[in-house]
């Protein structure tokens, strides 16, 4: 992990974690990370807040605080999402500096790395609970999480991931201790069903890896192109830590498809090749992808010597910067992580901010006090989309909405937006990603 950068100077401690981490089946791995922790002057305010309305004038005493929380993060460092990592963890430490700079809360950052892989992402969680974290970032993707969601939640810890699609979890007995800021997949399904009708499928193979992400949008995605009257020709699910995806290549381009969809995380690379070599890679037959692809594959992973190998691929992914979010995260961000990875970003610190003002709103860092305010601060209060803001209306006791960088959170009782903005993108000839069209879907 790079020096964390500050917003303003503030008093910095840096402390090193060592998390222990199984890897493969019987191999055990040890990840070192650092531990970032942001202390600020606590300070006590006893002022009076005023609120002026048509009818009358209302006073309400300001409330003094002082909190010091501990957050820590299980986040994919390595694995199948490692491309994506500080797109989600470059946001918490920005985040940190920004709740620094206003100083009544002390925030500590406790790193950990799930691995993409329920095995590290167990050992990592385990590690954090017996370090008695008040609130858990992450997992990132849906298959790890599902391997840790109960460990977290019957600890009685709330966990919010920033990138866990599956809609398994929008009805998940979590006992109110799991939430999201992603928008759940069944919505970006109707999304990329939609991508592909207007882009003129009309018979589809659907290849995805075999965990509840990839089945889950699949099916997602099946459901909305069957119902919009497109045939699904092939519906193929693949190992995924499979090397060689030349069968599945092959068996979609028997088929004769006239689109074809691929639901993948870094083994898209590979699967793309084998597209390619069976004569239906992007140039020969429509290719769409998700969210899963965008950032953790590149048009080098394909041909490092053809950036155009990915020209005319078309996706969908939650948005990064919708025109319903805070406006300036984008440019902050920017600036905080000059070219790091934006699938996710402004998912990430909506995770972790809501955490904190949730805290705040509770005037607490017990766990389940946490857990309960959380739904309540994205909804309902009056609204507010930065921390210094969000902050000053509790400190003034005052009941708040956080409407975040991912736009507004509103949260469900489920613990998870009940809307979502998605972009729909295609790769140009030099292997970027250009979002041509951004929609908001209920």
């Amino acid at each position: 992990m790079t020096n964390t950068r500050w917003v303003r100077p503030a008093a910095v401690v840096l402390a090193v974690a060592l998390i222990a981490a199984a890897c493969g089946d019987d191999d055990a791995a040890t990840t070192t990370a650092e531990a970032t922790t942001t202390t600020a002057d606590a300070t006590t305010t006893t002022a009076e807040a005023t609120t002026t309305t048509a009818a009358e004038t209302t006073t309400t005493e300001a409330m003094s605080m002082s909190l010091d929380l501990t957050v820590g993060y299980v986040l994919p460092q390595t694995g199948g999402l490692a491309p994506i990592f500080e797109a989600l963890t470059k946001p918490l430490e920005m985040a940190v500096g920004e709740i620094a700079a206003v100083g009544d809360t002390t925030v500590t950052l406790v790193p950990s790395d799930s691995g993409t892989d329920p095995q590290v992402a167990t050992v990592a969680v385990d590690q954090l609970l017996n370090d008695e974290v008040d609130a858990i970032i992450g997992p990132a993707s849906t298959g790890v999480s599902l391997s840790v969601i109960d460990r977290i939640t019957q600890n009685g810890t709330p966990m919010c991931s920033p990138s866990n699609t599956g809609a398994i979890f929008t009805t998940y007995d979590d006992a109110g201790y799991y939430f999201r800021t992603a928008p759940p997949d069944n919505l970006q399904g109707q999304v990329h069903a939609d991508l592909i009708v207007e882009s003129g499928g009309s018979t589809v193979a659907i290849a995805y890896r075999a965990d509840e992400y990839g089945r889950g949008l699949a099916e997602a995605i099946r459901d909305s192109l069957e119902a919009s009257g497109v045939a699904v020709v092939e519906f193929i699910e693949y190992d995924k830590d499979a090397t060689s995806f030349d069968a599945e290549a092959a068996q979609i381009a028997a088929a004769g498809v006239d689109a074809i969809s691929i639901i993948t995380f870094a083994e898209g690379a590979a699967f793309v090749q084998a597209l390619i070599e069976a004569g239906v890679g992007p140039a020969d037959v429509p290719l769409f992808v998700a969210d899963g692809f965008k950032d953790t594959v590149t048009a080098s992973d394909i041909d490092p010597n053809d950036a155009s190998v990915l020209e005319g691929v078309r996706g969908t992914y939650p948005s990064l910067a919708p025109p319903s979010g805070e406006p300036t995260f984008p440019e902050r961000f920017e600036a905080f992580a000059p070219g790091t990875p934006t699938i996710f970003s402004s998912h990430s610190y909506d995770c972790f901010m809501a955490t904190v003002l949730a805290a705040e709103a509770a005037g607490s860092t017990d766990p389940a006090d946490i857990a309960a305010a959380f739904n309540d601060v994205t909804r309902g209060g009056e609204k507010c989309s930065t921390y210094e803001a969000c902050h000053a209306l509790i400190m003034a006791g005052t009941d708040i909405d956080y409407d975040g960088a991912s736009g507004p959170l509103d949260f469900v009782d489920a613990g998870e937006p009940g809307a979502g903005t998605y972009d729909k993108y295609e790769y140009d000839a030099e292997g970027t990603a250009v979002t041509f069209e951004t929609v908001d879907i209920p």
